[in-house]
């Protein structure tokens, strides 16, 4: 939702609230809580681990009970990354959609897209992935120009895709953890038959790796939290052992300890050299964990970012249109319209 939308939502509950209604707030955004609820009730693993009037308790106190522990640093210290390009996106586009489009990515690099809704930015991330087929452009990967025309091609190249549509697109709800886990590296656990012990074991390494919790191996992930179905999504990603892995809204729907368990692990994927593109409309989460972030407005990028101008200000500046992409001397320039 954007901005204007939730705007729009608060007054209604406001209105609601008047006429004696009682509203049943969820959400893990907490500065949403704290602005509009009376009382907030904090849940763990299932259990009721208090409740507060919301004039007695602050977002880092709620943050700290529903973790469980204290939150010293919510994201982790940047990697710098390699000079070597790992991608290159050259005039790509889909009518429509987006157009012009032109970005690199680094080894071991955590590349931001930033924008709002309708952008383009999951079309662009859907095109490279082969979901959408390209008007016009090309894609080379180490230096040297690859076709994708299906998602079978983009995995053959090593390249992994996140949706932010996780139900829709990315795990299979009746499924148990293994089969959504290895439904596209099943492969490497057959011959004639399913190899159930392997894949079973490496179930186990991710279990541990990504702490997903769940009563059994043999539960389906309806039955799991948003949090603990995306750890699935990420380790069914993780099987195919991608070199790139575009993430878009990774941690849409998810409380604050799986946020903190995804961030940690695309830290430690960017220690290994394996480049990460973090497509995001959390502009906390994009500041946090990029080294450049690339702004998005109608289908084009209208900013690049680095250091100390990958700020709230400057993202939403180049998102709203209140600044224009400028090329001088090969640097990135902002300049105001009037």
């Amino acid at each position: 939702m954007t901005k204007y939308e939730i705007g729009i939502l608060y007054d209604l509950m406001k209105e609601l609230k008047k006429k004696g209604v009682t509203i049943l707030f969820i959400s893990h955004k907490l500065k949403e809580v704290k602005k509009i609820c009376d009382r907030v009730m904090v849940l763990r693993d299932g259990d009721l681990i208090s409740t507060d009037e919301i004039g007695t308790i602050d977002e880092h106190e709620m943050a700290r009970r529903m973790v469980g522990r204290e939150l010293y640093q919510r994201f982790p210290e940047k990697i710098v990354p390699t000079e070597e390009t790992v991608l290159k996106v050259e005039d790509f586009s889909v009518d429509g959609f987006f157009s012009g489009v032109n970005f690199e990515l680094k080894k071991g690099e955590v590349l931001g897209f930033a924008g709002l809704i309708g952008a383009g930015r999951t079309e662009l991330a859907e095109t490279i992935m082969g979901l959408r087929r390209k008007s016009r452009g090309r894609i080379l990967l180490y230096g040297k120009e690859v076709t994708i025309n299906s998602p079978a091609d983009a995995v053959n190249d090593k390249i992994g895709y996140l949706s932010e549509d996780r139900k829709g697109k990315g795990i299979v709800l009746n499924f148990d953890i293994p089969k959504n886990i290895t439904l596209i590296s099943l492969p490497r656990y057959s011959d004639i038959l399913i190899h159930k012990s392997q894949e079973r074991s490496k179930t186990k390494e991710y279990i541990k790796t990504f702490d997903i919790r769940s009563a059994s191996l043999s539960s389906e992930l309806r039955l799991l939290s948003g949090g603990n179905q995306q750890k699935v999504y990420l380790s069914k990603w993780m099987d195919t052992e991608p070199q790139i892995l575009i993430l878009d809204e990774p941690t849409r729907g998810i409380d604050v300890n799986a946020k903190s368990v995804i961030y940690q692990f695309i830290h430690s994927l960017s220690q290994k050299g394996i480049s990460c593109i973090l497509i995001s409309s959390e502009l906390e989460e994009i500041i946090g964990m990029c080294t450049r972030v690339y702004v998005m407005r109608e289908g084009k990028i209208t900013g690049i970012l680095t250091g100390n101008l990958i700020n709230e200000e400057e993202i939403m500046f180049y998102a709203a249109g209140l600044k224009e992409r400028r090329e001088i001397h090969g640097a990135v320039q902002g300049e105001e319209k009037v």
